[in-house]
């Protein structure tokens, strides 16, 4: 065993680490064994330095191993689960989760809050009255089981070097490094046990990698460490040059998530984005045999109304409301002050700024500034004009959900600054590039 000292300074200098030296820096930020400084030091050692394919899998096989390994075995179906990098507008892991439990896999969705400008899944769920997003291992498993979906937040016991490591990363400028972003974020999706994995990556403005060559890489990577370390994986590339939806903001995400669900309103974008993940998927747990086959099935799923039950068991199973589907407005929080916010020309939609939309939900109080923030989950922006689209007069940017008019005027503003508008037409890139396939076993 060697000194903590000298693993580091053995990065710090390019040289490749033995499993035996990360499994042992793990296990010191696991137990304490490790200082802050140490951790610090290890973490800027990486970003400089790099890791290589052994080195990846062997950094994510350890931080799994810090805690519980779930284990599914026990279910009917295969264990499936999606990840996305992050973005605005993004709450397809809702429809999602349950038109694959329709098609018969079963989603131990574990996901986290947001983060910057990006929504997070857990402060959606909030939204919801009496929904349990922190509820024990045996519930957990009871709502898997006998609903096939379960939508739920990080225990204390999964992965909890990786709750240390990335607090100590988020500190010191080292976030964005490939090899320690892939093992945070699948360290935890081998800790819950699953049999298949599909990547959302994003690109774009919104994304927290934009440049579609870092996104490309980052995927590439998540694919390779995640079938090394045993776990089919496979990844597609999806745009973030503008919110994936036309809501943006917790309960007003919900409500939009209801209404795709329900078949009152599905936006093509979102709807594409859902069925594609849907159907990787399906690949994975061997649920389908063609992709065309897996694409039919996720789209009879929404269309017979499938999902939509599968989605209102798992809201009551977990203590929220039996009628949300049917009384979304009965049970989400409302704003007091609705109101469009209008260009200040009129014109054609050529770019957003899809950051800067993520923020004007901030500035309304839908996200965090601190960790410690409280989320106002009222608060949103809906109707959120995309590229291509005209607006003026007559058709605002968004329509803004605030909880007075100080928000409102931050929210404006933000909202104002995101949007390019010129005079003709705009051609679009593509929606989704598929990355790669995973390995099977």
């Amino acid at each position: 065993m060697r000194l903590p000292q000298e693993i580091i300074t053995a990065k710090r200098d390019g040289q490749k680490l033995a499993a035996a030296d990360i499994r042992q820096m793990v296990a010191g930020l696991t137990n304490g064994g490790i200082s802050e400084g140490q951790a610090a030091a290890f973490a800027m050692a990486i970003f400089f330095s790099g890791m290589d394919a052994e080195e990846r899998v062997a950094m994510t096989l350890a931080m799994r191993d810090s805690g519980t390994v779930l284990d599914w075995s026990d279910l009917p179906g295969p264990a499936l689960d999606k990840h996305s990098t992050g973005g605005v507008g993004d709450t397809v892991s809702l429809p999602l989760a349950a038109a694959v439990a329709a098609c018969g896999g079963h989603v131990p969705m574990i996901s986290g809050r947001g983060l910057g400008h990006t929504g997070g899944t857990l402060d959606k769920l909030d939204a919801v009255p009496g929904y349990v997003t922190q509820p024990g291992l045996a519930l957990f498993r009871k709502v898997v089981r006998e609903v096939g979906c379960a939508i739920i937040g990080q225990t204390a016991d999964l992965a909890p070097a990786d709750r240390r490591l990335y607090a100590i990363r988020d500190v010191t400028g080292t976030v964005e490094t490939i090899p320690l972003l892939t093992s945070s974020i699948l360290s935890k999706k081998l800790a819950a046990g699953l049999h298949g994995l599909a990547m959302d990556v994003k690109f774009g403005s919104g994304a927290f990698l934009p440049p579609l060559e870092k996104a490309r890489e980052l995927a590439a990577a998540l694919v390779s460490v995640a079938n090394g370390a045993g776990l089919p994986t496979t990844a597609l590339l999806t745009d973030m040059d503008e919110p994936l939806a036309s809501a943006a903001g917790n309960g007003v995400e919900v409500a939009y998530a209801l209404d795709h669900l329900t078949g009152r309103r599905r936006e093509p974008r979102f709807h594409e984005v859902t069925v594609a993940l849907g159907a990787q998927m399906l690949l994975l747990g061997k649920l389908a045999s063609s992709l065309d086959d897996a694409t039919a099935k996720i789209e009879a799923a929404f269309a017979s109304g499938a999902a939509a039950e599968r989605f209102a068991r798992m809201v009551v199973a977990l203590g929220g409301p039996a009628d949300l589907l049917e009384r979304p407005q009965a049970h989400l929080a409302a704003a007091p002050l609705v109101r469009p916010v209008l260009p200040e020309r009129g014109g054609i939609v050529t770019k957003i700024d899809t950051r800067a939309v993520g923020l004007a939900v901030v500035a309304l109080g839908g996200g965090r500034t601190r960790p410690q923030d409280a989320i106002d989950h009222a608060v949103g922006i809906i109707e959120l004009a995309g590229i291509g689209d005209t607006v003026g007069p007559d058709h605002p940017l968004g329509i803004v959900h605030a909880r007075d008019e100080a928000g409102f005027s931050a929210a404006q503003a933000r909202l104002r600054a995101a949007y390019r508008l010129g005079n003709g037409p705009v051609a679009r890139g593509p929606l989704i590039i598929p990355v790669m396939e995973a390995s099977q076993p």
